[in-house]
């Protein structure tokens, strides 16, 4: 199959799919600290094994999930803003020149 059949300008792109990112991302964190919790009290069998990494990887993990949650909640946020005032203007959402 040829690559070209769907990068052609005749397609248009479909429009962007919207979920609720703070739930994923939430879900995601809570996933990664768990997993860091339970594997703590292996800290010694990982440290035999030399996998301890596989612990510190859960941490960071929920450390960069919580930067993610704040991400997320600002992107939600300036969304939110932006339809307001476009509801507001009772414009079409085009900047005004």
């Amino acid at each position: 199959m040829r690559l070209s059949k769907w990068t052609t300008p005749e397609r248009e792109a479909p429009e962007a799919l919207e979920a609720n990112d703070v739930a994923t991302v939430t879900i995601g964190t809570i996933v990664w600290f768990a997993l860091f919790v339970v594997q703590l009290p292996f800290y010694g069998w990982y440290a035999d094994h030399g996998h301890t990494w596989w612990i510190w990887t859960c941490l960071a993990g929920a450390g960069l999930g919580l930067i993610g949650l704040w991400y997320v909640r600002a992107r939600r946020d300036a969304l939110r803003r932006a339809a307001a005032a476009v509801s507001e203007e009772g414009g079409t959402g085009q900047p005004q020149e």
